[in-house]
C-alpha cells in the first residue's frame, strides 16, 4: 500500500472456545505499533505477549515452518481461509496488506471434520487418515534409481509435481459450502495417477481414499471452485476431474 504508516494499529476480533464441549464466541482485542513487515502469526505473537503480561491466556493458534511448507497454519481471515492474498498461507501473510486501523476477524477452519480444539485450533487429522488409506506408493527403499532409468514425459512430470505441491492444509475444505476435500484427495490421487510408480496400486488407492474421505464426514464437491480460490499452493481444481475419473476406473470390469 502507498503512504502507509511505520506502525499500523488493528482492532481484532478472535474466536475464542475453551475446549470442544464449551461454546465459543467472538472477543475484540487491539494491537498497537505493529510493523508493516511482520507477518500475521507474528502479530499475533505481539497480541499474546500483551496478554501474558497482563496474566491473561494467550490466543492459541497452529503454526509451526512459517515459511508456507507444512501446511500447518490456518486462519479463517475476514470470512477468507489464509486471508485475502492469493497463494498465500497465513503464515506468508504480511501486516502491509491491511489498513490501518481496520478491524480484522479471525476465526478456525469450520467444518464437520474439523472439530475445534481450542480458541483457533481445529483437529485436522481427518486428512491423515484419508492419506492413510492410499496416499502413498509401495516400494522397495534404498538409494535413489538413475533418473533415465524410468522414461516420463514431460507434460506428465509436471501435472505430477504440480499435483504434489498441497500441503495438507485444509483450507479448501474451510472454502467449501459443502465442506468437501475434493481438492486435497484428488491433488494426492493425481499425483500418483500420473507417474509409473503410482501404477500398482491405482485403483485400490483411489477406492480407499474415497471411502475414508466419506467416513470422515467430508461433503460433496459441487463445483463451486471457492477451494481453488483459496489453496496457498493454487491446486488446480482439474486434480478432480483426474480423481473421478480414476474413481469411475475403479468400478469398471473393463480395466
Amino acid at each position: 500500500m502507498t503512504n502507509q504508516p511505520s506502525k499500523l494499529n488493528f482492532q481484532l476480533l478472535i474466536w475464542r472456545q475453551k475446549n470442544r464441549e464449551t461454546p465459543g464466541k467472538m472477543l475484540p482485542y487491539r494491537v498497537s505499533d505493529i510493523s508493516p513487515n511482520m507477518s500475521f502469526l507474528e502479530m499475533l505473537d505481539v497480541l499474546n505477549e500483551q496478554l501474558i503480561m497482563a496474566g491473561e491466556e494467550p490466543i492459541q493458534f497452529d503454526n509451526d515452518c512459517r515459511e508456507g511448507i507444512c501446511g500447518t497454519c490456518g486462519l479463517v481471515i475476514n470470512g477468507m481461509p489464509h486471508g485475502p492474498e492469493r497463494t498465500t498461507a497465513t503464515c506468508q501473510l504480511y501486516m502491509r496488506h491491511f489498513a490501518d486501523g481496520v478491524t480484522i476477524a479471525i476465526e478456525p477452519f469450520r467444518a464437520k471434520a474439523f472439530p475445534i480444539i481450542k480458541d483457533l485450533v481445529c483437529d485436522r487429522s481427518a486428512l491423515d487418515r484419508v492419506i492413510a488409506k492410499g496416499g502413498y506408493v509401495s516400494v522397495s527403499t534404498g538409494s535413489a534409481p538413475e533418473a533415465n532409468n524410468i522414461l516420463i514425459g514431460k507434460n506428465q512430470a509436471d501435472q505430477a509435481m504440480d499435483s504434489a505441491e498441497c500441503i495438507g492444509c485444509g483450507a479448501c475444505i474451510a472454502a467449501c459450502p459443502n465442506a468437501s476435500a475434493s481438492l486435497f484427495m484428488s491433488a494426492k490421487v493425481a499425483q500418483y495417477t500420473f507417474l509409473p510408480q503410482g501404477e500398482p496400486e491405482r485403483e485400490e488407492r483411489v477406492a480407499k481414499m474415497v471411502a475414508q474421505m466419506d467416513a470422515e464426514g467430508f461433503g460433496h464437491c459441487s463445483n463451486h471452485w471457492e477451494c481453488e480460490a483459496v489453496c496457498p499452493k493454487g491446486i488446480s481444481v482439474t486434480n478432480i476431474a483426474t480423481m473421478r475419473r480414476e474413481y469411475w476406473r475403479s468400478l469398471s470390469p473393463l480395466k
